[in-house]
């Protein structure tokens, strides 16, 4: 196989085709475009030139590196042309059939050295090849919109592909000032699917009327510590896009429960509600962001507080825990006791359930403690889990499983999570940080409320669990296969 490639071709002319072909002209390459409708093809080009001319503007770029781009960058028009690649880059319509046909004309064209890579966010790498005579020479380059910013590129092996395409493709993606991660090909990846908690939980929030969708948002931003909100992430990515790479990964895991889709986001795409490109999703993108309402400061004082291990408090006399998962009014009648539950939280905002035998004056007493301590406070319906700790320990429970099944190593589910979509923490080192044995406990206590394998703990979560209950040694802790 070749080691220098020079030239690299560029199919599709969208977002993600114009953005790849401008990253890889930057690097020097010479691009060649490819759609299969030339307006597309112009279209693209002449949004590399805004971008470029913008940044021109803002002193990001030179007038000489500016005109090395362009000079680097060939549109073409037919398939025919693209003979000379040394490194195909296909960023076509998500279709498993159009991707085979295209890859089986290009065999035919292209030399037997080129490389064949798909930008496909969820379809499988092994199916894209499966036709064709040389399957071990394509794999998956997965970039991250917008491509000339994001770092993170997914290089996702196929069962045929063979590691040395797959080292020199993680060579090439650094050489081009991007982060890899290598993984197997398997439904939506590492991001795509370690991420589908973060959508689905609040999801399901909205469904269950917990809180007001911009409460949700916040409580996953300013308390979770996540960069943007799950709701309006969706309306910016777009409403019938998430929607179908969710879809796509519900079937390819055979309708796994853990990835089911929402039938409220459903309803969204089928009236025409996709976000901020549409003008309404799940807000209203004509009128300002909701502003998140917390609570007023409240006036009664704190009497007594008593501080208990592990985060429990008693503030006159309303028992105040962090979720393990039940409800605050389950745990209120077991232990016949005013009770406040609290949420996981990174920051200064901090989110409640009081249990509904509470007086007002009880939670508002828990209220004020947290106010005095600096906190916003934001109270929602009795939640089990609530929405931060039932999220991320599901994002945990996801990464642990891709982990054991041996999709891609800790380390790269942890840089994919972090640099892919800006997640404050890589998830296995949460998981780590929080406690394996709390993770297990709340997924456990969730599945028992729910009656549902949606929230079944994987395997390897129940191993680490274990394995930190007895204290082993580190080097009894590291496996990461169970046998338990």
């Amino acid at each position: 196989m070749t080691t220098t490639l020079h030239t690299v071709a560029v199919i599709g002319g969208g977002t993600m085709g114009a953005g790849i072909a401008e990253v890889a002209a930057q690097q020097g390459k010479r691009v060649k475009l490819y759609d299969i409708n030339p307006t597309a093809v112009t279209g693209a080009i002449e949004g590399i030139i805004q971008r470029l001319d913008s940044r021109l503007q803002r002193g990001k770029l030179s007038a000489a590196q500016r005109g090395a781009i362009l000079a680097s960058l060939i549109p073409v028009y037919q398939l025919s042309d693209l003979a000379d690649a040394d490194l195909v880059i296909e960023a076509a319509v998500e279709n498993l059939e159009i991707k085979q046909q295209l890859f089986e004309k290009l065999e035919a064209i292209c030399s037997e050295k080129t490389l064949f890579t798909s930008n496909t966010s969820s379809i499988s790498i092994t199916d894209i090849a499966r036709h064709l005579a040389f399957p071990q020479r394509v794999a998956g380059l997965h970039f991250f919109n917008p491509a000339p910013v994001m770092k993170l590129v997914e290089v996702v092996r196929g069962v045929e592909t063979t590691e040395t395409i797959i080292q020199q493709l993680v060579d090439e993606v650094r050489r081009w000032g991007k982060q890899p991660v290598t993984c197997h090909s398997t439904p939506g990846f590492i991001v795509n699917r370690v991420a589908r908690p973060f959508y689905a939980e609040a999801w399901r929030a909205l469904e269950d009327r917990v809180a007001a969708p911009e409460v949700i948002d916040s409580s996953l931003r300013d308390a979770g510590g996540f960069a943007m909100g799950p709701l309006t992430l969706t309306d910016l990515i777009g409403q019938d896009v998430n929607f179908a790479v969710t879809c796509s990964v519900y079937h390819g895991f055979w309708q796994d429960r853990r990835f089911l889709p929402s039938l409220a986001q459903q309803s969204l795409v089928s009236a025409g509600r996709l976000g901020k490109k549409s003008g309404r999703g799940v807000y209203d993108w004509s009128l300002p962001h909701p502003e998140v309402i917390a609570e007023k400061t409240v006036a009664s004082r704190v009497q007594k507080v008593n501080v208990y291990p592990a985060g429990k408090l008693e503030v006159d006399g309303v028992s105040v825990v962090p979720t393990e998962g039940e409800t605050a009014t389950c745990l209120a009648v077991r232990h016949q006791q005013p009770t406040v539950v609290y949420d996981l939280s990174l920051s200064s905002t901090i989110v409640l359930a009081a249990a509904s035998t509470n007086t007002r004056q009880q939670t508002e007493s828990v209220v004020h403690y947290f106010q005095q301590q600096g906190k916003t406070v934001l109270i929602i319906a009795d939640y089990p889990g609530l929405l931060v700790s039932r999220t991320v320990a599901m994002i945990i429970n996801e990464a642990l499983d891709a982990l054991q099944k041996g999709i891609a190593s800790a380390e790269d589910i942890d840089i994919a999570m972090q640099t892919g979509v800006n997640y404050p923490k890589g998830p296995l080192a949460w998981g780590g940080e929080w406690g394996w044995g709390r993770v297990l406990t709340l997924l456990e206590t969730l599945q028992h409320y729910y009656g549902e394998e949606r929230y079944r703990p994987c395997p390897l979560l129940r191993q680490k669990a274990l394995l930190a209950h007895y204290a082993l040694p580190r080097s009894t802790q590291s496996v990461e296969v169970s046998h338990v």
